[in-house]
């Protein structure tokens, strides 16, 4: 994900205050969140249901009271006998990844939290989401044995990892840590303004937002040839109500990630959404990267495929970097993740 500071920029050098600010593939909600605290409207969607929950959660934020009395309630009506069985079947991935308590608790709030439709309920959602796993050698805010924070590794691979190291998962109360992670979050007020977030696939923005004409797009579509996220966050959308292993294809229909081919037509359909919405002079600025498409070549390839907005278009700027130092190396040595990212700034008449 991009930093804040990267919105601040475009934000501050594009748009005005009151301006709409559209990011049709938001994640973690960096573009929505950054853009309301520069007293600007955001507009974000994702076909990611953990993408959904944690914009949903940052940007339309309850009162704290109300997710401390929701979180008080959970606890109170939770009766770990009803729940021993269940966290027993789940595969033995879930075993060697949480205490069997820690377990019992996860499973009772997958099946009570209605993250969907209830604020304070997305809110705890996305606090389970940020505390799921992570380096508990490193911090008590995680509940699992020793994962990365950024990725759910695959179950076999992580059972050999722990039981080669005779890494045992640490006993943690979900509730408690639910309620000191919410105080932490709501230190700093919320903030306020106007926020769609559109749980879709992105090329149904045209049909929901017909009225509306966009000046300003700040996004990073999935990268090339890099990461899966249904694979990569398949742990993180298990507790939102997805399978207990890692899937592909249940969440996205597209096969971007195997076939260059595939990935630019997914990149040419996000142009043809953005040509229905924008208004005449508005700007797009796009984060892409890939492990194994060189830098001129990236960019060539995304300023062609902008020519299916069906509008004129001038690229105004462009900057490419280098990735290095990816958390997940710890756990996976060698691996190959993102090696170059291109920032495009392009202008649309």
């Amino acid at each position: 994900m991009f930093p804040e500071s990267f919105v601040e920029r475009w934000v501050g050098e594009l748009t005005r205050p009151g301006d709409i600010v559209l990011d049709p593939f938001c994640g973690r909600g960096t573009t929505p969140f950054q853009s309301l605290l520069m007293d600007r409207e955001a507009i974000a969607c994702d076909v990611n249901d953990v993408a959904y929950c944690v914009t949903k959660a940052k940007t339309s934020a309850p009162r704290i009271e109300t997710v401390s009395d929701r979180i008080c309630e959970l606890d109170a009506n939770f009766d770990a006998r009803k729940w021993w069985k269940q966290a027993s079947l789940l595969p033995e991935f879930f075993q060697h990844a949480y205490s069997h308590r820690t377990l019992q608790q996860l499973c009772y709030l997958r099946e009570h939290l209605h993250w969907r439709t209830r604020k304070s309920d997305t809110m705890i959602a996305a606090l389970v989401l940020g505390s799921l796993h992570g380096e508990m050698d490193k911090s008590t805010a995680y509940l699992s044995n020793q994962m990365p924070r950024t990725i759910s590794t695959k179950p076999l691979y992580s059972i050999k990892f722990w039981n080669e190291r005779n890494l045992v998962a640490p006993e943690r109360n979900v509730f408690e840590l639910l309620a000191s992670r919410a105080n932490f979050r709501y230190l700093s007020i919320p903030p306020k303004g106007k926020v769609t977030v559109f749980h879709r696939d992105m090329r149904e923005l045209p049909n929901c937002l017909s009225n509306q004409k966009i000046r300003c797009v700040i996004t990073s579509p999935p990268y090339l040839d890099v990461t899966n996220f249904e694979e990569d966050q398949w742990l993180r959308l298990w507790f939102l109500g997805g399978p207990d292993h890692p899937v592909r294809c249940r969440l996205s229909r597209d096969d971007r990630h195997t076939n260059a081919e595939n990935y630019w037509s997914f990149i040419s359909d996000m142009w043809r959404s953005l040509g229905a919405l924008l208004a005449s002079k508005s700007h797009v600025v796009v984060r892409i990267g890939s492990r194994t498409s060189p830098p001129d070549r990236l960019l060539k390839t995304l300023t062609a495929s902008a020519v299916f907005c069906g509008r004129k278009f001038d690229l105004i700027s462009h900057e490419i970097s280098e990735l290095r130092n990816r958390q997940t190396d710890a756990f996976r040595p060698g691996s190959r993740g993102c090696l170059v990212e291109l920032d495009a700034h392009f202008l649309i008449r």
